[in-house]
């Protein structure tokens, strides 16, 4: 699902303060994701979005266009009653998030929650 469509599907995410757990989980072919802790629904959630293009405007400047939400992408890997409980079960998470396939380890750490 996109972005829009995560948060529009349980209005308490909106609403409520979330906990970023690395900005830069990689997968087994490189792609960055992002993974997030929604304190009101207990949902870590991992993020995805293209490589945003750089353009450069008639004067030579480089800017970033914005990204359109369809393309940030949203999957949630369990759900986690609390602060405490996510710091145990993903410990030792800051070696693995830019490690080749961090993703592949984190879906492992949490498979049965």
């Amino acid at each position: 699902m996109n972005i829009e469509e995560f948060y529009d599907a349980d209005p308490r995410r909106r609403a409520s303060d979330e906990v970023n757990l690395g900005r830069d989980w990689l997968d087994a072919g490189g792609r960055r994701y992002e993974l997030n802790w929604v304190v009101d629904t207990g949902e870590l959630y991992l993020m995805a979005e293209p490589e945003e293009p750089v353009e450069m405007d008639p004067l030579g400047d480089s800017f970033v266009p914005d990204m359109p939400v369809d393309l940030i992408t949203v999957e949630v890997l369990a759900t986690v009653a609390d602060r405490d409980q996510v710091e145990q079960r993903l410990e030792g998470w800051e070696s693995h998030a830019e490690g080749p396939d961090g993703v592949a380890w984190l879906r492992e750490r949490l498979a049965d929650a």
